[in-house]
């Protein structure tokens, strides 16, 4: 007979072990998120999160290291979330590059308004926690750039990865300050900002811009 670790796992319930633990590790994930919210991620303690879960601290181990794995996890759900919502709201707004990019910074800006203490956890307390955490919080932003140069930067225009950090940056830097300011003005406002700058993906290379 096979050693235990390696025989297959018994369903419990009809429900296979991996699909249980998967459950048990979303279920953190989405207790996560409501307590970092709520006490800030500093604030929050494992136990905490576990209690919000309706699971033991044992559950937890079995899916994270530590607390900053979870934290990680949990801006990985949200941030990905958003990118999904802001990728459908492009697609919905036909094929204007001008509506595609301000339908993407509309939707962000009103997930942010629509969950704002998730919003200050996950751009405002995030950074500095560890160089792991950054290092996730970067790709993140990464990812999100080539997203949205895919969906804004017209035909036949080469991919900027440097031009589409600094953009993301810059609109992560309006909304820090929306969110400092209270989300005044008003969303509309903040969205025709940001989009004087995102639009500048859409432009060409300026002639004698040497090729890297």
């Amino acid at each position: 007979m096979p050693p235990e670790s390696l025989q297959p796992a018994r369903p419990y319930r009809g429900v296979p072990q991996d699909e249980r633990r998967a459950q048990r590790r979303a279920q953190l994930i989405g207790a996560a998120v409501a307590v970092y919210g709520e006490r800030g991620y500093r604030l929050s303690t494992v136990k905490a999160v576990c209690e919000a879960a309706g699971l033991t601290e044992r559950y937890f181990y079995e899916s994270f290291a530590n607390s900053e794995e979870l934290l990680i996890a949990s801006f990985n759900a949200v941030t990905y979330s958003v990118l999904g919502e802001i990728t459908e709201a492009a697609h919905q707004a036909g094929r204007s590059r001008v509506a595609r990019a301000r339908a993407m910074l509309h939707t962000y800006f009103a997930a942010l308004q629509r969950e704002p203490r998730s919003a200050r956890v996950f751009l405002v307390e995030i950074r500095g926690v560890s160089r792991a955490v950054d290092k996730a919080f970067d790709g993140a932003l990464r990812a999100i750039g080539e997203q949205v140069g895919r969906l804004v930067v017209p035909p036949g225009v080469p991919a900027d990865p440097l031009l589409e950090a600094g953009i993301v940056g810059g609109v992560i830097h309006i909304a820090l300050r929306w969110i400092e300011d209270g989300y005044t003005p008003d969303i509309e406002i903040v969205t025709d900002s940001a989009l004087r700058l995102g639009m500048v993906l859409g432009r060409a290379p300026a002639r004698g811009t040497a090729a890297a």
